[in-house]
């Protein structure tokens, strides 16, 4: 710790659920002017450990001290009125209110708020929206606005940037240095090693809900951080995923031609082939969100079209784009979720629609089914009663091993690594290769620039509402996909 005031520290903090312990010995101490990693693979405890410091979760055990006297946060609250504020890791926002009553219930000040929202980078947001209409990446940011407005003391950020694009996250991060610089003391929570680096004073490790380490932030200390979280050494190359080679196809799996979507999206067209992962670069709020959504079903064009199997495609809901082999994975999984339902129920949702055709050997089938698709993805078993119990990166891995198991022609996934540590990450891009290599289409929407070249065989850039250029992966640096993002290349062609 460096030599100023010490702002909190939390010791010998203990907490299970059920027969799942989730921390058995976490510590971590930070100081004013001193921004702290908390880092570890997913289940390792970090947001359950978040969620104690910040009253959100009572501990079985330990103690947490604000300025040298212990403290009995009974509630987010009581820990806000003791200056601990806390942006978690999905959104604490109610999505039938407009942002104003979400303001009121959280006493939030409205002119700070505001100036916060500007300062992070976000335009055009009117106090009468309606949260449940926003992209996540903005629920996030008025998420941090809001903690930034009540002047805290210590602000913890549970994966703050992991639905952010590049711009925006540049954004957050300069924010948090300066306010860090004024004094406040800050827990960042990442899986961003590059992020950590360029941020943060020191690095505090957990594994399998113990703190195995710190770390002062200096040049290699990935490799070092990694292997505290693993227990093991791991190669952190950068080497791209085998891929499997794009299949030959007189007709694509999917077509977009000209698509629009009011007010974003203006001219979207690429063709999906079989076999083939199509990445999708975007900075924020340019059109990508509009795009999946119509793609999914859940909103309808107004202009252009959409063709599968050479077929044109028109969604009024879900089950329609469902219903012709196209699958979503949003970016917020608990949108995905049924939180209180177990593992196997939820994986095995799709199998409903089927239902009535259901006998025991069907059921039986399809139970295998579902096995295959937690071993394949490594799903941690321990907690299926719940899938709320389960760490965020099981909990993606459900979300995306529901489609393994039914079996899917196009899958759309929206930031599937969002928030995951490097493990599961590199579990994930092998699982989206293979399922391309047995003839399915992928489109893949992600905010963390150097998966196009780990997972995907091209990628569109949109620019404003529209493509303006397709870039092949082994072209695909994050130099030149940045300079598309901001609209700064040649338009490419769309297929």
């Amino acid at each position: 710790m460096n030599d100023e005031t010490g702002l909190l520290e939390a010791s010998g903090v203990a907490k299970s659920f059920g027969a799942v312990r989730a921390l058995t010995d976490a510590r971590l101490r930070v100081a004013e002017r001193e921004i702290v990693a908390l880092m570890g693979a997913n289940g390792a405890g970090k947001s359950t450990f978040v969620k104690i410091i910040t009253g959100a979760l009572k501990p079985d055990a330990g103690k947490v001290l604000i300025r040298g006297r212990e403290a009995h946060v009974g509630s987010p609250a009581e820990a806000r009125r003791s200056g601990l504020v806390p942006v978690y890791q999905e959104p604490s926002l109610i999505p039938d209110l407009d942002v104003a009553d979400n303001l009121k219930l959280g006493d939030t000040p409205g002119e700070p708020f505001i100036r916060w929202v500007e300062e992070l980078g976000t335009e055009g947001l009117s106090l009468s929206d309606m949260i449940g209409d926003l992209p996540l990446a903005t629920l996030r940011i008025l998420d941090l606005a809001r903690a930034l407005a009540s002047e805290p003391d210590v602000l913890l950020l549970d994966e703050m940037t992991a639905a952010l694009p590049t711009n925006l996250v540049d954004r957050v991060l300069k924010v948090v240095r300066a306010k860090a610089d004024d004094g406040m003391g800050v827990i960042y929570v990442s899986h961003r090693f590059t992020e950590i680096s360029e941020l943060c004073d020191r690095a505090t490790i957990l594994r399998d809900g113990r703190t195995v380490g710190e770390l002062e932030i200096e040049p290699g200390v990935e490799e070092r951080a990694v292997e505290l979280m693993l227990g093991q050494k791991i190669d952190l190359g950068r080497g791209r995923v085998a891929a499997a080679r794009r299949a030959d196809a007189a007709r694509p799996r999917l077509r977009v031609a000209a698509l629009a979507s009011a007010p974003k999206v203006t001219d979207v067209s690429f063709d999906l082939f079989p076999g083939e992962v199509l990445g999708v670069v975007a900075l924020e709020g340019q059109g990508q969100d509009e795009l999946f959504n119509v793609l999914a079903g859940f909103s309808r064009p107004t202009g252009g079209s959409i063709e599968i199997n050479g077929q044109e495609a028109s969604f009024n809901h879900p089950a329609d784009a469902i219903a012709k082999g196209v699958a979503f994975v949003p970016g917020n999984r608990a949108e995905a979720l049924f939180p209180q339902r177990s593992l196997t129920e939820n994986i095995a949702l799709p199998f409903s629609a089927r239902a009535g055709s259901w006998g025991q050997r069907q059921a039986r089938r399809e139970q295998e089914r579902v096995n295959h698709a937690v071993g394949k993805l490594q799903i941690d078993i321990r907690a299926q009663g719940e899938v709320q119990r389960l760490s965020g990166g099981n909990q993606q891995k459900v979300t995306i091993g529901r489609w393994l198991a039914v079996g899917v022609e196009t899958l759309l996934l929206f930031d599937p690594t969002r928030g995951i540590d490097v493990r599961t990450k590199r579990q994930i891009y092998p699982l989206v290769r293979e399922l391309a290599g047995n003839g399915a289409s992928v489109l893949y929407y992600t905010s963390e620039l150097e998966e196009v070249a780990l997972a995907c065989d091209r990628a569109v850039v949109i620019f404003n509402g529209r493509v303006v250029d397709v870039i092949d992966a082994a072209e695909a640096d994050e130099q030149t996909l940045m300079r598309a993002a901001y609209g700064l290349a040649a338009a490419g062609a769309a297929s």
